[in-house]
C-alpha cells in the first residue's frame, strides 16, 4: 500500500510507515503544504497513494463527486498524538486492506472506526 500523510499526520508517523515497508510520503516533503484539499485526492488518486488526514473536508469531497478513489483513512480522535493515531493506523490496516485497496473512507473515533465504501451514492 501507498501512503499520502496531510499536515495534520507527523512526518514520524511516516517515517515508521516506511520502516515498516510502505511507499509513504508526506505533504511537507514535497513542500505542498499549502495544497488544496482538491488537489491532495488527485495527487492521491494519480499516484494510487491512501490519504491520511485529520481533515473533515475530504469526506465531503468524495462524497460530493462520487469518486471511487483515493481512499481516506480520517482521524477523528481526542488525542491525535502520533502514538495514539499509529495505534489505531495499525488495526485499520490489519483489518482493512481489501477495502483500502477498492476505495473506501474509514472514519477512525476513540470507540473504533467506521468503513464506509466508495463511491458515497
Amino acid at each position: 500500500m501507498k501512503f499520502l500523510a496531510d499536515m495534520g499526520i507527523s512526518p514520524r508517523t511516516v517515517t515508521r510507515l516506511v520502516t515498516q515497508g510502505y511507499d509513504a510520503i508526506h505533504l511537507i516533503e514535497d513542500s505542498l503544504e499549502k495544497l488544496e484539499d482538491r488537489e491532495i485526492l488527485l495527487k492521491a488518486e494519480a499516484e494510487k497513494r491512501i490519504v491520511l488526514t485529520v481533515d473533515l473536508d475530504f469526506g465531503y469531497l468524495l462524497a460530493v463527486s462520487s469518486a471511487k478513489l483515493p481512499s481516506v483513512i480520517l482521524f477523528r480522535l481526542g488525542n491525535e498524538s502520533r502514538e495514539v493515531v499509529e495505534e489505531y493506523l495499525d488495526d485499520v490496516l490489519s483489518k482493512c486492506s481489501k477495502e483500502l485497496e477498492t476505495g473506501a473512507i474509514i472514519s477512525v473515533k476513540d470507540d473504533g472506526f467506521r468503513v464506509r465504501l466508495l463511491p458515497i451514492k
